[in-house]
């Protein structure tokens, strides 16, 4: 069926819009049960069942590799039979995931649960992402509003959930419910979001009319030199950010004593973002290129990591962690939006879900490798362990100069249907 133009102003404006605020509410809720849990697992891990340092690196690293690296198992399902299967399957193996976590005590059974953690997130996050990025697109091609500012607001939507779940963490762990409460919490607000999208999720996948045929395979993306370039600049960006969940707590623990800000410093990351992420997101669409956001959130990235060292011990003690939070938290505002929107520039429309995946799969397999190596380094002088921390970032900005500018302008896109 050919859409006229007019016809397609119309769907963009006033059709996507429902559906693009489905998608963002469901970010919100997504991020409101995982970070409920995952800023308290590693002091679960290390000193609830004692494990090791170098084994509590490399299980934070293999639920991120679980999750990141197989996001292109989700974004090929996306593409292949459409979001709401992924959706639905990726929701129910979380909530059996946080079940099972809750109860997990050896190490075993510990890397089990987070595997399937993480594999629900790599099915669910592709297709909510990848949609995302499709109507972006569509959006900005018949409104001329930048692609980045509609994706910000996606962003901002899941930072406020990730403002709300270490809040809702640490009021559980106050009240004495202990880790496997917090789990159990995770657990339910993923029923209500299993519940949501079967009811108002799309029952058939959102077809994207082209002339493509045969299976894209993922080495065929990969083969792309600018797209996977932009995989290995996001690398440095994930690697930096798994940071948040390792090196941080020690930080905290060491300046303070004990993890009990750590929450707060959560908080303050997601507070940022919900109340600057659309601002700044409006300014940098308009006035800088998504090369140049890419370079200037990677160098803020890097300029946290080189202030921890820096920053006064004593009655201060949180400043270090505080001054990186709010670094760290400003790259992840401009280059977040940027390298989202870079995307669809790169790669076919047919094949947005799979690169969607792929971007995260390389960066998650770049974590898994990070983290165990972050996990060794935690013993080392803190100002060794910062400047390399910083020298990751600041290879990926390196990197970032050698893509093109990117679009300033819309560009005609596939025409998107939804089937009743």
């Amino acid at each position: 069926m050919t859409t006229s133009t007019a016809d397609t102003r119309s769907d963009a404006a006033v059709g996507l819009k429902p559906y693009l605020r489905l998608l963002t509410a469901t970010q919100f809720a997504f991020n409101t049960g995982f970070y409920a849990v995952l800023p308290y697992l590693a002091a679960h891990l290390g000193d609830g069942l004692g494990m090791a340092g170098w084994l509590v690196g490399l299980v934070l690293g293999l639920r991120t590799f679980s999750q990141q690296g197989l996001f292109v198992v989700g974004g090929a399902l996306t593409d292949r039979y459409g979001p709401r299967p992924v959706v639905l399957t990726g929701c129910a193996l979380r909530i059996a995931g946080f079940c099972w976590l809750a109860r997990a005590e050896s190490t075993g059974t510990v890397i089990g649960a987070v595997l399937l953690i993480g594999f629900a997130a790599a099915l669910f996050s592709p297709a909510v992402e990848s949609e995302t990025a499709r109507t972006a697109v569509t959006h900005e091609a018949a409104t001329g509003t930048p692609r980045a500012q509609v994706l910000a607001v996606f962003s901002a939507a899941g930072q406020a959930g990730a403002f709300i779940g270490p809040l809702l963490g640490s009021l559980l762990l106050l009240t004495g419910g202990g880790f496997r409460t917090a789990c159990l919490a995770g657990a339910v607000v993923f029923v209500g979001v299993l519940a949501g999208h079967a009811r108002l999720m799309p029952h058939r996948p959102r077809r994207v009319k082209t002339t493509g045929t045969g299976a894209v395979r993922p080495r065929q993306v990969l083969a792309d030199r600018p797209f996977l370039v932009l995989c290995l600049v996001h690398s440095s960006y994930l690697v930096s950010y798994n940071q948040l969940y390792l090196a941080l707590p020690v930080e905290v623990e060491r300046a303070t004593g004990s993890q009990s800000a750590l929450g707060w410093l959560f908080a303050l990351s997601s507070l940022l973002v919900v109340v600057a992420q659309l601002p700044l997101t409006r300014w940098s669409a308009r006035r800088v290129a998504p090369r140049t956001a890419l370079v200037a959130g990677l160098a803020a990235v890097a300029a946290g990591f080189a202030a921890v060292p820096l920053a006064p011990d004593g009655p201060a003690g949180l400043l270090p962690g505080a001054a990186l939070v709010v670094l760290l938290t400003l790259g992840q505002m401009l280059l977040v939006p940027a390298t989202r929107g870079l995307v669809p520039d790169l790669v076919d429309d047919h094949r947005l879900g799979l690169a969607t995946g792929a971007l995260s799969s390389v960066s998650g397999l770049a974590v898994l490798v990070g983290s165990a190596a972050t996990g060794t380094l935690l013993g080392t002088p803190g100002p060794v362990l910062w400047a390399v921390l910083a020298a990751v970032p600041l290879a990926g900005a390196a990197l970032a100069l050698t893509l093109s500018a990117g679009r300033h302008t819309t560009k005609p896109v596939a025409t998107v249907t939804d089937d009743e």
